[in-house]
């Protein structure tokens, strides 16, 4: 259900690009560094956006450097790592660990159950430093497991679900910017999930697997996930930025776009029964 919330880096300046690979490159070397290799392999442009977001809102000490990487190893690049990355680091693994387990827990998939005891005395202590964003984690990947077993066919409250999901992660602190920034990430959260489940929509009908976008009309989905990134970006970019702004713009109007196909392509459009 990640991977979406990325830069559009066509329409990005040299600049503005550096900055956001920096982060990115930067989440992943905290990756490696606080949970091995393993911990790397779950890096996502979503927490990327996190740290983006946390990090030109509040004050943030930054420590920049260049080096070479596995992935580039002929040319140095910049790494960006700020205060709110170790952060969005243990987010990724608390997400990952209790998504595994939930793979586990409803499929029987060994992979799954083998890589959540990889990462269980990990997210113990994670759990012990975020209680709260753990508890969130925890309630909400229950709820939307339980919803997808009874086969609830409304997308608004797994949407909803991971809205909620989403909220408890940016929300780190309690002050001004918390209801706005609570509601941006609620509205991130249902965009994402709405979009994901278009986006398997084809793959779940042939397989006969659980997707609630089953029960609607689906020819209008273009504005119904316009609506949502809509109501998120004015939430969002309302909230007193101090830098990085229009990368942040970039990615809640173009980057989100950059996986969605329209109705047309190669998708099955469908319609409700009790649609005229």
């Amino acid at each position: 259900m990640f991977g979406y919330v990325a830069a559009n880096a066509k329409t990005l300046s040299p600049d503005e690009l550096e900055i956001y690979k920096g982060l990115y490159c930067g989440l992943c070397r905290v990756l490696k560094r606080s949970y091995g290799n393993a911990g790397r392999l779950t890096l996502t442009y979503d927490m990327t956006f996190l740290i983006l977001v946390l990090s030109s809102l509040y004050p943030s000490e930054e420590t920049e450097w260049f080096e070479r990487c596995i992935a580039h190893p002929r040319k140095k690049h910049k790494y960006i790592e700020t205060d709110f990355t170790q952060y969005a680091a243990d987010m990724n693994i608390a997400l990952t660990y209790n998504k595994f387990l939930d793979d586990w827990n409803d499929d029987k998939n060994y992979g799954a159950k083998a890589a959540s005891v990889y990462f269980k005395n990990k997210y113990n202590k994670i759990l012990e430093k975020y209680p709260r964003q753990c508890s969130v984690i925890e309630s909400c990947l229950s709820q939307l497991a339980e919803v997808e077993k009874k086969g609830i066919l409304s997308p608004d409250i797994p949407a909803d679900i991971f809205g909620r999901l989403l909220s408890g992660l940016f929300t780190v602190y309690d002050d001004d910017n918390t209801e706005i920034l609570g509601m941006a990430a609620a509205n991130l959260g249902r965009f994402i999930y709405i979009l994901d489940a278009w986006d398997d929509l084809s793959e779940d009908i042939k397989k006969e697997r659980y997707n609630p976008l089953t029960s609607i009309d689906t020819s209008n989905i273009g504005s119904i996930l316009t609506m949502l990134i809509a109501d998120c970006s004015q939430a969002m970019l309302s909230l007193p930025f101090k830098k990085n702004e229009n990368i942040i713009r970039n990615i809640l109007y173009s980057g989100v776009w950059q996986k969605y196909k329209t109705p047309s392509d190669d998708k099955t459009t469908l319609k409700n029964d009790n649609q005229p």
